[in-house]
């Protein structure tokens, strides 16, 4: 089986639709894909009735969150009961932010110089959550950088960057609280990203750990290798979950559906925890290994 438990679609940044994003996953070869845009569950009910014979899909979240004295982070939030009220009026509070920093971080761009403009961000946002990839997405179509990842630079968009904004983030243990109480599962994303500023001091995964965190994405494009080896060691010290994913944005990144992907046993104790919700299979797909 081949499974990929990070993709994203235009419900936030991405470029495929979520029809389109599970067609792409069956051609890919997948057997599982879980679709985890930012805040957001707006796609789901589109992929579920698009999903092709022979493929599952995992409904989640990836959930925007702050950890005091480590900045922003990720968690990925499996096959919760989306109707859940508590999680999904955070959910509700953290789409609300999004607009109004995003043309906080154009009014700065555009008092760096850069000639960027609202319009040309609500364009290539189209009906997803906007957020920073489509502001990065404008940079590139202006020239001013040669690539999406070149934008998330304390130049421009990272964390404390000249344009970035603050918005609304959940606290990563209370999202871990949430998840856990509409019956989902959590997996902290891309732990060691450096180049995007996303690095979680291996204490704070200790910590939220000890408070029901259920597992890191070790295999990702931004984990070179010794730091997979290292987080699958941490994973193992910790008792967590160790997945590998693409974290595919469509085009707007050069990732692969399926270029990195989760062990079937992870998978199948993914599903075994989960409460709030089941995996969807497409006709003849499988729901556990």
């Amino acid at each position: 089986m081949r499974i990929d438990l990070h993709t994203h679609s235009t419900a936030s940044d991405g470029t495929d639709t979520p029809a389109e994003l599970v067609r792409n996953a069956a051609a890919a070869g997948l057997d599982v894909v879980a679709l985890t845009d930012h805040d957001t569950v707006r796609g789901h009910a589109e992929a579920i009735a698009a999903l092709p014979a022979g493929l599952t899909l995992v409904t989640g979240a990836e959930l925007s969150c702050r950890l005091e004295g480590a900045g922003g982070l990720h968690m990925l939030a499996y096959l919760f009961d989306p109707d859940e009220p508590e999680l999904a009026r955070e959910r509700e509070l953290v789409r609300d932010d999004r607009v109004p920093r995003a043309r906080t971080m154009v009014r700065k761009l555009q008092e760096l110089g850069v000639p960027v403009e609202w319009e040309q961000v609500a364009r290539i946002a189209g009906d997803g959550s906007v957020g920073r990839p489509h502001i990065a997405t404008a940079l590139v179509e202006l020239g001013v950088v040669p690539g999406v990842s070149d934008a998330f630079t304390p130049q421009w968009l990272a964390d404390g960057g000249r344009a970035h904004a603050e918005k609304h983030e959940l606290d990563p243990f209370e999202a871990v609280r949430l998840v856990k109480a509409a019956g989902g599962v959590t997996v902290l994303a891309h732990p060691a990203a450096v180049k995007r500023g996303h690095v979680i001091p291996e204490s704070a995964v200790a910590e939220l750990a000890a408070a029901g965190l259920d597992g890191i994405e070790a295999d990702h494009m931004d984990h070179d290798e010794p730091t997979r080896a290292r987080l699958r060691g941490l994973a193992r010290e910790l008792g967590l979950l160790a997945t590998g994913s693409s974290d595919y944005h469509g085009s707007r990144k050069t990732v692969r559906l399926g270029e990195n992907v989760t062990d079937p046993e992870i998978y199948g104790e993914i599903t075994r925890r989960a409460t709030g919700a089941f995996p969807v299979p497409g006709a003849g797909g499988p729901l556990v290994p």
